[in-house]
């Protein structure tokens, strides 16, 4: 393949991803998830928004140490603070970029920014040139460039391109755009800005009114060969683009698209599996790719075809995407060097020994439990071994009891650790799961209001691990709790604990930009 026939992929979940409420995830999780883009083979990982946070700094930091075949990016406003920032993040990298933004559209630079345009594109100058002190690769997006005069962005562009900017991105903040329109302006700005062919052009697509991969794929075919998404569609309001749509889009219509990935495609639904498994965002059934209904076919005459020949109904293999490599690996009778060896193969790396022992003993309690452990299992049970490690978890599960029978109200008794000191506390509810909080609730008194209680089952079979996401939210902060057992009640619990150790940690994440990309 060509470099002019490649199509860069941009990951964002780390960043964009994690903006969804809820979705915020620990420096160890980040780094887990960029291992696995990294075997994805994405071109270029948006690690997060160093200027945001300490914690986000750090974590930033940590994904450009850990990864060596992906090029690591972080986010920075046009100023020289955020980009100083992100130069410093960055700087451990095999290779690096910095991605420096500031809005163009009227309605931004009047009500957000109150500037004039020459002072926007005098800072959007200023900032590319400040960020070519830090590495040869920067980018430069003009803020909801869907709304932005063309007349604007192309002289913004032109300048930015001159100034060392080698990827200008467009963005469609708002998700505003149609496909058509979409693919209309990036084909007049890529030919009316006499230094075009200087920079690599790229799409940032949110998905508002449900055409994020449709713009996306329009822009692909107006010239656009670089690609802004997230695994599982992931991202503030209604998401941004799926980079397993945009993937297989371009890959199974190769009579369609003059360009193709570099993405490892097998590993589309591991990696989409573990990013739901740690923001606890699950994927619906019929999300195109990654769903578990995906590949399914249950009409009679779907059935008789595919069997007959599967390309009547089928455009791609589930085995193509990573569908049926969920592998028995380990068993009750496993010892630590392979449970620890098969967990370095799957990309789970221990922060300490302290964390590879939790994650051992909850192994070996789940083996007695469950005959079959797949790869799955291990990436529930070393996320909440992770958890349970974190300094900042005062409120734990010691035991649980719970009665339910037909015509009698549930009642559940728990033994929580609360601080170091055991509590034990009793509660009738309309069902177990309601019971069970009700009790918790009865030590803790969170005052949280409860947003979200989905169960989804981690691999298949009668004794496969129920994993509960559980959404709470209290002073207008939004947490996501996750838990993982063989009995459902248990794994809600677990959820619930969870949730409110990251509300009572009191951590809460900082995104200083006023609008995203």
């Amino acid at each position: 393949m060509s470099e002019r026939d490649r199509l860069i992929i941009f990951d964002t979940t780390l960043r964009d991803g994690e903006q969804s409420p809820g979705a915020s995830m620990t420096r160890e999780e980040k780094v887990r998830i960029a291992k696995a883009l990294e075997r994805l083979r994405v071109d270029v990982i948006e690690a997060g928004f160093p200027a945001a946070s300490r914690g986000d700094f750090e974590s930033v930091r940590a994904v450009a140490e850990t990864v060596r075949e992906s090029r690591v990016c972080g986010l920075a406003r046009a100023g020289e603070a955020d980009i100083d920032r992100a130069g410093e993040a960055i700087a451990p990298a095999a290779a690096g970029r910095i991605h420096t933004f500031i809005a163009t559209s009227p309605i931004h630079m009047e009500k957000k920014l109150q500037l004039p345009p020459e002072q926007v594109l005098q800072r959007a100058v200023a900032a590319v040139k400040h960020a070519r002190r830090y590495c040869d690769d920067v980018e430069f997006s003009p803020e909801d460039a869907g709304r932005s005069e063309p007349d604007f962005l192309c002289r913004i562009l032109e300048a930015v391109i001159d100034a060392g900017a080698t990827t200008v991105n467009i963005p469609d903040t708002v998700g505003y755009n149609m496909p058509a329109q979409f693919a209309a302006l990036i084909r007049d700005l890529r030919e009316r800005v006499p230094n075009a062919d200087k920079a690599v052009w790229s799409v940032h697509c949110h998905n508002d009114l449900g055409v994020a991969v449709a713009n996306s794929l329009a822009a692909v075919l107006s010239g656009a060969r670089q690609v802004e998404c997230t695994i599982n569609g992931l991202g503030e309001r209604a998401g941004n683009a799926s980079l397993e749509e945009v993937v297989m889009a371009v890959r199974t219509r190769q009579d369609f698209f003059p360009c193709d990935t570099r993405i490892e495609t097998r590993e589309i639904v591991p990696t989409s599996k573990l990013v739901a498994n740690i923001t606890g965002f699950q994927v619906q059934p019929n999300k195109a790719i990654v769903g578990i209904n995906a590949f399914a076919h249950e009409s009679g005459i779907h059935q008789d075809g595919v069997l007959k020949h599967r390309e009547t109904y089928e455009i791609m293999r589930a085995e193509d995407v990573g569908w049926g490599m969920n592998r028995m690996v380990l068993g009750k009778h496993s010892g630590r060097n392979a449970f620890r060896s098969r967990c370095a193969e799957i990309g789970i790396a221990f922060a300490s020994e302290a964390e590879l022992n939790e994650a051992f003993h909850r192994f070996k309690d789940l083996a007695d439990k469950k005959h079959e452990i797949f790869d799955e299992d291990l990436q529930a049970l070393v996320t909440e071994a992770a958890a349970a490690l974190d300094e900042e978890e005062r409120v734990s599960l010691v035991a649980f009891r719970c009665c339910s029978e037909t015509g009698e109200t549930p009642v559940a008794d728990v033994t929580l650790l609360v601080d170091g000191a055991e509590q034990k506390n009793s509660a009738a509810g309309d069902g177990p799961v309601d019971a069970a909080f009700k009790a918790i609730d009865g030590i803790v008194g969170s005052g949280a209001e409860l947003l979200l209680y989905s169960v989804s089952n981690i691999t298949t079979g009668t004794d496969a691990q129920g994993e509960v996401t559980v959404r709470l939210e209290r002073g207008g902060r939004v947490v996501n709790g996750q838990g993982s057992d063989t009995d459902i009640v248990i794994a809600s619990a677990k959820a619930y604990l969870n949730a409110l150790n990251r509300l009572r940690s009191g951590s809460a994440r900082t995104h200083p930009q006023a609008a995203e990309v």
